[in-house]
Formats: structure tokens, C-alpha cells, sequence
């Protein structure tokens, strides 16, 4: 049997050693042709065309019955296709099925190693321990849920070897459009690699259990397992959370045991937003892992007196979620794979003699989802979510219900008119009854999130959740979605998929005279990435251009328009601060970019700045706006992540394209206060009255009351746009983009 060293040329966790994607493919290959224990599967194309592979492990009884226990699983996880008093012999004959993912973030490079050793070990094995797992549990394993990103760093870390840039990112992101944000996709569904997880992981096995290995920075904890902090999203059910709970908890006790030290539970993560928890709405639990990083596969030394305190802990003091301080000193890539290791292994060791409970508490949970059981919920919850037929924009209405299918949630139509709230529906309304599998899911992104008011300590600054606290997606897609309390209509049969949208733009589109440039910093930003996806979806042309174009001036000559991301001020104009970095990379915009924006707006062009972009263009190229939460403290004003409500003025020609009621994506960005209204005027401004919250956490809503929201500044024969918000935010707030279209069409 193969070992990984046999195959890739070392061993995996050796100091300054990496496995290109295909080395890790050839593995994978080797040991299933080996063994009756291992089937590999491909499962499609990446994004740069590269296999997405899956590997499935049992012993080979099972593996020569996948089909069957296939399933089984499928009948625990909905009872409505289960025989009567079938749940019993179900439970008696399935297994337990264990997801392990690896390698999302591709700079976590621990994550590509230790999937080769994990297999290996989960193959090979002859122990009692090894053969129990084995014979109770399928582990389906994903070596990389990015493999483009593990030749992006790979490729860039072995080109440093030997240099100062050696250990350093690379400076540019390691997925090809939406970089660390492919760990934010999993409600949205928009990235390949997320589609093809979902439909033939998830969605066909139904894992019980999600192991997601990851890695943390350097200067804290050597590794977190949870329990997670507070909040937990209310829509999951208290069932899985006690069993996140208990097997972290567990896990952390056999680690502990092994003399490892430095593992943190319950901090840092919380477990709120579904974009990184599919699991949770469709009845597994997720236990995320993260261990210390060091510098790529670079040691790094980290004396005990350099240690920081974490979120929740103190690196540095034992505490009953801290019990034993790791002490310093160097760690390397060993280091991070003996952990990754371990913990996975801890998992998989402690879940196979209890597989008999962990089904019982699986089919539990599909239960009293179809039931109706809400007793140990934490809210009342509607019957259903009507959407009807008749919205604004019909690729959107498609967008959100597809994302639904794919999450497996069912959804009828209406057979007959009828009135539900005092509203009066037609026939052909969408229903989404929420007593089916996967009804907390579509009830967690169909409503409204009231993110908690929590501070670090009583009239202390807020509690920064983990990401961000909104999801909500009748408003970020312009689709009216209403919660109804009964619904005695007659339905259709569930339908069974929604026609793709039709993704254009007119005068933007396909063979379109628009020239369009956005700006790549040598300082990777997400929000590019996602601005590329967009206009690729979208069939839009565009130039990607960088420093040096910029610098090269005469930018009307080529461009009608130019969209910076966003980016801070800073990075914007001095460029990346690795101090690694070649000179080539460094400088940013600089006093030459300015200039040549500058330039390029008065002869003519169109600047669009998106949210922290546009605080650049306000402070460089001297614009006749304040922003008024410049310098103000979160204490005073803090929306990390939110849906805010936006009074368009409908003459603009910004507006002019708008279908839907507007809900801005803020994130950190600046709000608007004109200083000279005969040079700029202010398309959007938030509602003078009351908040302007919709959906998330707002703190502070006084501050930017009536402030304007999306600024148009006329300079020479040209426009700079000023976005406060973000309006292709993850590619889901399809309601904002005509804003972005009309900018980009002129006036």
C-alpha cells in the first residue's frame, strides 16, 4: 500500500515541502487502486479546469455497498419516505458518515498534507481503533475544496524559497474569484467547487458529522475545536448544537490526554451565519478545527512572551476553555499536520462506538423537522414563506428560489387565489411550508436577522461577531418573501427545478462597445474577485488593470469607465506592506495614480469607488464630500455587516434602472455628507427618521441619519461614483446592481 512519501517525495509535514495539486491527485489515485477500502471519486472541473476530487472510505464490505447505505441514510434524513416502523432496522444496519473537508483557505496549508496522511491511516490501519472506524463509519474526504488555490500558493511559496518573500502570501487571491470568501458560500451556492460539495457530498450522503479543518493565526491558541461562542443562530436545532458541544468537548479531553496543549474551545468562532454551516440546517453537526499556522511550510518561532490573548481566552493562562498554555516556541508544518491529525482522528475515535446514538439523534432531528415539533426552539415560527410569482426582476426571483432547491428545500405552487395577511395572492404563488427536512434553512434566509446586542462587557465596546450578520435573501435580491401563520390553499406537487435566470445586462453584455477596466491591487481584494465573477456571470467585457497601467496615464484613450473595489485608503495608495515583497509589487497607486484618475475623470471617464474606495477617492483626489463617520469609534457607530434601508432620489440617472425596493450591503464603509452641492449630488441617502437597519446589528443608528449614501461628484467632463456600500456584495445583492449597471452605461 502506498505510502504519501512514495508518491509526492516526502514525507508530509517536512519543513519547506509542498505537493503540487496533481501530486495529490496521483496519491489519492494509488491508494484506492491499492485497496477495496478506498473509492476515489472526480467530481468535476474547478474553476481553472483542474479534478475536484472525493475519496470514500470503509472497510470494503461497505465500500462494495455504498449504494445501500446510501439509502439508509437518505430515509433517516426524511422520515415521510420511510415504511412505518422501518427507523429502528435503519438505525440498526446504517453507518455513521463523516465528511472531512481540507484545504478551503489555500494558505492553511497544513490542510493539503494532512488529508494524505489521514487517509492513509484510515486505510492502512490494523489496530482495533482503526478497524472500529473502519467498520461503523464512512468517511467521505475532500483532500481540497480549493485546488486551484493549492498550485496558486504552492507555486508562488516555492518560487520564494530562498528570498525574503519566503512565507508570504501571495499577492493575489488563491481562489480565483473570491479568494478566503470561498468559506462564505455555502448558502449562496454561487462558486463551482461549493456546487459540486453540496450536490454530491452533502446533498446525496448526508453526513451526520462535518469535519472542516482549518487554520488560525500564529501568536494564540494551537488549535480551536468547539464549542463555538455566542450567538447561535436560532434557527438550528438545539439537538445538533449540544452534539457539536459534546464531541469538541470530547475531542479536546482525548487531545488533552495525548499531552497536547494550547487548544481554546469556545472562542474565537461563533456559529451564526449559515455561509459557513450548511450542516447545521440539514441535520449534521459541523466541527470546525483550526490550527496554528507558521509561516506557509516556513518555521516560525514564537517565544511564550509574544502570545496575545485570543477572543474569549488569554493565550497565556490556563482557564476551563484554556486548561494548558502552550509554551512557545518554534512551530513548523510537523506541528500543524500532527494536530490536524490528531484532532481528526480524536473525531472519528470517539464518534464510531457511539454511531447507534449519533443516528438516532440524526433521524430526531428531520423529525421534528417535518412534525412541526418547535417545542425546544427558541421563536414561534410561521407555516410558511409566500413568494409570489409577480417580482420586479424575474432573475432574481429565480436566483432565490434555485438557491433554495439546491439546499433542498421543497417548494409548491398555489393551485387557487386566496388571501393570506390581508394580502390577496394569485394562483402560481410560490409556498414554502416550513414542516418539511430542510424548513429551518429556507426560514433562516428568507427572514430578517436580529443579530444581538452584545459588548464586550457592559457599556464596553461590541462583541465583533466572527463574520457578518445578515443573510437575508428576499432583500438582498429584491424579492418579496412574506411569513404566514397557516396556509389552508391547495398546493402542487413540489416542483421539481427552476429555469436558470437569464444573467444580461443591455448596452453592457456580450459584444457591448462599453470599456469597462476594474483595478487588481497587488494587495488581493475579495471584493475584485467578486466584481470579476459578476461581470463574467453577466457576459460583461472588462480589462483587468493594475499599478502600472494606472501610472502609464492617457486612461481615457482606453477606458470609458473604472471601478475601484474596496480597498483602504491606505492599501490603495501605498500597495502591499509585506516587507518580502519585490519592489515590482510595492507603491500602490501613489501620487502617479492620482494623477492619472484624476485626469482620467476630467477628460471624461467614469471612477467608481465601492465603500472603503471611496474614502480613497474623497481624501486623494480632493472631493467635495466629508465622510461622517471618519474617526468615530465602534463604541459610537457599528454595523459590521448589515442590511440597511436606502430613500432613492428616483430623478437621478443612477436610479433609473432600479426594479426593487433598495437594501444597501454596509460592511465598514463611509456615509456621505456633500460640502459643495454644485459639484456633487447624492442619489441615495439613508432615512432621516428612525434606523435604517433591516436586517443584522446596528449600533449608533443617530450617526448617519439622513446622511447620502451614493454620492455623484461631477469633476471636469466626468463623474466619480461614490458607493458607500457595497453593490455586488458576494454576488448576491441583486436588487443594487442596476445602480452599478447605470454607472457603468453613463448618462
Amino acid at each position: 500500500m502506498p505510502t504519501p512519501e512514495s508518491v509526492i517525495g516526502f514525507v508530509p509535514g517536512t519543513d519547506r515541502k509542498l505537493p503540487a495539486w496533481s501530486q495529490v491527485v496521483a496519491y489519492f489515485t494509488a491508494l484506492s487502486k491499492s485497496s477495496p477500502r478506498i473509492q476515489l471519486h472526480v467530481l468535476g472541473k474547478t474553476t481553472l479546469g483542474r479534478p475536484f476530487i472525493a475519496a470514500i472510505i470503509s472497510d470494503s464490505a461497505t465500500i462494495a455497498n455504498l449504494p445501500k447505505y446510501r439509502e439508509i441514510q437518505r430515509r433517516l434524513a426524511d422520515p415521510r419516505v420511510r415504511r412505518p416502523g422501518e427507523r429502528d432496522s435503519l438505525i440498526a444496519n446504517g453507518k455513521l458518515v463523516v465528511l472531512i473537508t481540507s484545504s478551503i483557505h489555500s494558505d492553511e496549508v497544513g490542510g493539503i498534507l494532512t488529508p494524505l496522511v489521514l487517509a492513509h491511516k484510515l486505510v492502512s490501519g490494523e489496530d482495533a481503533e482503526s478497524r472500529a472506524i473502519r467498520a461503523q463509519t464512512i468517511v467521505l474526504m475532500v483532500p481540497s475544496l480549493n485546488p486551484d488555490g493549492v498550485d496558486i500558493v504552492g507555486d508562488w511559496y516555492r518560487s520564494t524559497l530562498g528570498t525574503p518573500a519566503e512565507g508570504t502570501d501571495p499577492p493575489v487571491l488563491y481562489h480565483h474569484y473570491t479568494g478566503h470568501d470561498n468559506n462564505r458560500d455555502w448558502y449562496a451556492f454561487t462558486q463551482l467547487e461549493t456546487q459540486m460539495t453540496i450536490d454530491s457530498l452533502h446533498n446525496l450522503w448526508h453526513p451526520q458529522i462535518v469535519n472542516d479543518i482549518h487554520q488560525q493565526g500564529s501568536d494564540e491558541a494551537r488549535l480551536f475545536i468547539p464549542p463555538y461562542m455566542d450567538p447561535i443562530e436560532p434557527n438550528v436545532d438545539p439537538i445538533l448544537i449540544s452534539g457539536v458541544n459534546a464531541l469538541g468537548l470530547e475531542m479536546t479531553w482525548r487531545l488533552i490526554a495525548q499531552g497536547k496543549t494550547g487548544i481554546s474551545n469556545n472562542s474565537t468562532y461563533d456559529a451564526w451565519t449559515p455561509s459557513r454551516s450548511y450542516q447545521h440546517y440539514h441535520g449534521g453537526v459541523r466541527i470546525l478545527t483550526e490550527t496554528a499556522s507558521a509561516s506557509i511550510a516556513t518555521p516560525l518561532t514564537t517565544p511564550f512572551d509574544s502570545l496575545k490573548p485570543g477572543r474569549g481566552y488569554d493565550s497565556k493562562v490556563s482557564s476551563w476553555n484554556f486548561l494548558v498554555p502552550w509554551q512557545g516556541g518554534v512551530w513548523t508544518i510537523g506541528n500543524i499536520v500532527d494536530y490536524q491529525v490528531s484532532a481528526s482522528w480524536a473525531l472519528l475515535s470517539a464518534t464510531a462506538p457511539m454511531r447507534t446514538t449519533w443516528l438516532e439523534n440524526f433521524s430526531k432531528v428531520s423529525e421534528r423537522a417535518v412534525q412541526g415539533n418547535r417545542a425546544a426552539q427558541r421563536e414561534k415560527w410561521p407555516a410558511a414563506f409566500l413568494i409570489p410569482m409577480q417580482q420586479p426582476d424575474q432573475s432574481s426571483l429565480r436566483t432565490v428560489l434555485r438557491i433554495l432547491q439546491r439546499g433542498q428545500v421543497e417548494i409548491r405552487r398555489a393551485t387557487v387565489p386566496f388571501v393570506a395577511n390581508r394580502v390577496r395572492f394569485s394562483a402560481g404563488t410560490y409556498v414554502v411550508m416550513l414542516d418539511q427536512p430542510y424548513g429551518g434553512f429556507a426560514k433562516a434566509l428568507l427572514e430578517n436577522q436580529h443579530y444581538p446586542d452584545l459588548h464586550e462587557y457592559p457599556g464596553g465596546p461590541p462583541k465583533a461577531p466572527y463574520d457578518v450578520t445578515a443573510q437575508t435573501l428576499p432583500l438582498l435580491m429584491g424579492v418579496g418573501a412574506i411569513a404566514v401563520d397557516s396556509f389552508p390553499v391547495t398546493m402542487s406537487d413540489v416542483i421539481a427545478q427552476i429555469p436558470p435566470p437569464k444573467l444580461d445586462v443591455p448596452g453592457l453584455s456580450d459584444k457591448s462597445t462599453r470599456r469597462i477596466a476594474i483595478y487588481r491591487s497587488w494587495n488581493p481584494s475579495m471584493d475584485e474577485g467578486w466584481t470579476r465573477f459578476i461581470f463574467d456571470q453577466y457576459r460583461i467585457p472588462f480589462t483587468t488593470i493594475g499599478d502600472r497601467e494606472v501610472h502609464a496615464g492617457n486612461l481615457a484613450s482606453r477606458f470609458d469607465a473604472i471601478i475601484l473595489p474596496d480597498e483602504s485608503p491606505r492599501g490603495l495608495q501605498m500597495g502591499p506592506r509585506e516587507a518580502g515583497y519585490p519592489d515590482s509589487l510595492k507603491g500602490g497607486l501613489g501620487t502617479a495614480g492620482d494623477a492619472a484618475l484624476h485626469d482620467f475623470v476630467n477628460a471624461g471617464g467614469t471612477l467608481v469607488t465601492f465603500n472603503d474606495a471611496s474614502r480613497w477617492a474623497i481624501e486623494y483626489l480632493k472631493l467635495p464630500v466629508k465622510n461622517v463617520l471618519e474617526g468615530v469609534s465602534d463604541r459610537d457607530f457599528y454595523a459590521p455587516g448589515s442590511l440597511f434601508a436606502l430613500n432613492l432620489d428616483q430623478s437621478h440617472p443612477l436610479n433609473r434602472l432600479m426594479l426593487a425596493h433598495p437594501a444597501a450591503w454596509f460592511e465598514g464603509g463611509p456615509a456621505f455628507e456633500i460640502t459643495d452641492s454644485t459639484r456633487a449630488t447624492a442619489a441615495a441617502v439613508y432615512p432621516s427618521t428612525g434606523t435604517a437597519l433591516l436586517s443584522g446589528w446596528l449600533l449608533g443608528a443617530e450617526k448617519i441619519r439622513g446622511k447620502a449614501a451614493l454620492v455623484d461628484v461631477k469633476e471636469g467632463k466626468g463623474h466619480v461614483i461614490l458607493f458607500g456600500y457595497r453593490p455586488q456584495y458576494r454576488a448576491q445583492s441583486m436588487a443594487m446592481y442596476p445602480q452599478l449597471w447605470a454607472a457603468l452605461l453613463g448618462y
